[in-house]
């Protein structure tokens, strides 16, 4: 690697950055351009790996402005060998005060995918030759206008009354079956949206939902139609045949108030909220690879 240079960037050197072409033009990201115009992507830290001029490597780590907490590593592209992506990363690391998460983000169905699996095994062999650790994967989906399976009639749906109801409820639920946005909130504002999804979705209590069964609060269903794009930003419940009924009540409702589109995030992991994910006429659009600094010793 004697011809290799690696830098940051500097103010004007957008171009450079671009300058890579997209190895996952099928991913749905936002531009780098665009990043920096909205100030969530800076020049200092931006990175890049250098051979004869051209770039084989670049690292982008994301932080919008107003942010309380520390960058991550958004775009991480490697044309090159991994250990040329270790020494990039390494070199960034050691200027940003330390190793950062680092979010890979993939089309659906990866693993399944030749042509996916030959850009995205270097970058990711880069991050853990420089000591990221993977902690999960988290699939999105998206529903655009599929029509809804038809309610059963068992249950009943209302919006919550209060913020006291939705925390009440919140702390019944062990482990949210829909998070949408738990990393940005986590990273933005330090937010665990499963425990405290107040403290990041601000909206008027009506824009969750409670299911009951004989008048019994099974399920609540938190959406964000005012955000960006309209999402199902939480889901959780207390008896799992509800599932399906309380999440296609939950797109009826943004339907209804003009959403042609709804996403939501769920832990890849969760192979029964998928499929009924998927059968309320979701279908997944991307992955996201977790890598995380290795825990503290001792």
């Amino acid at each position: 690697m004697t011809d290799l240079v690696i830098r940051p960037l500097v103010a004007g050197e957008e171009d450079l950055f671009d300058s890579m072409p997209d190895p996952l033009p099928q991913l749905r990201q936002i531009g780098y351009a665009d990043g920096i115009a909205g100030g969530g992507y800076r020049p200092e830290h931006t990175w890049v790996a250098l051979r004869a001029g051209r770039v084989v490597g670049r690292a982008a780590w994301c932080l919008p402005p107003g942010a309380a907490g520390t960058p991550w590593l958004e775009r991480f592209d490697l044309d090159a060998d991994p250990a040329v992506g270790a020494a990039l990363l390494r070199a960034a690391h050691d200027a940003l005060g330390g190793p950062l998460v680092y979010y890979a983000a993939l089309p659906a169905h990866w693993r399944r995918r030749p042509e996916v699996l030959a850009v995205a095994t270097a970058p990711m062999a880069a991050a853990r030759l420089a000591g990221l650790v993977e902690r999960g994967e988290r699939i999105r989906t998206s529903w655009t206008g599929t029509p809804l399976p038809a309610p059963s009639g068992r249950y009943t749906f209302r919006p919550a009354a209060d913020a006291a109801e939705i925390n009440a409820l919140v702390a019944r639920i062990a482990t949210p079956d829909v998070l949408t946005g738990a990393e940005m909130a986590l990273a933005v504002r330090g937010v665990d949206l499963a425990r405290d999804p107040l403290a990041w979705l601000t909206g008027p209590a009506g824009d969750w939902l409670v299911a009951l069964d004989a008048g019994e609060p099974v399920g609540l269903a938190g959406t964000a139609g005012q955000a960006c794009y309209p999402l199902l930003a939480y889901l959780g419940v207390l008896d799992e045949a509800v599932r399906g009924e309380l999440l296609a009540e939950a797109v009826r409702v943004l339907s209804a108030g003009g959403a042609r589109e709804v996403v939501a995030d769920v832990d890849a992991h969760r192979a029964r909220v998928l499929a009924e994910l998927e059968r309320t006429g979701f279908r997944q659009l991307r992955a996201r690879v977790t890598f995380e600094p290795p825990a503290p010793r001792g």
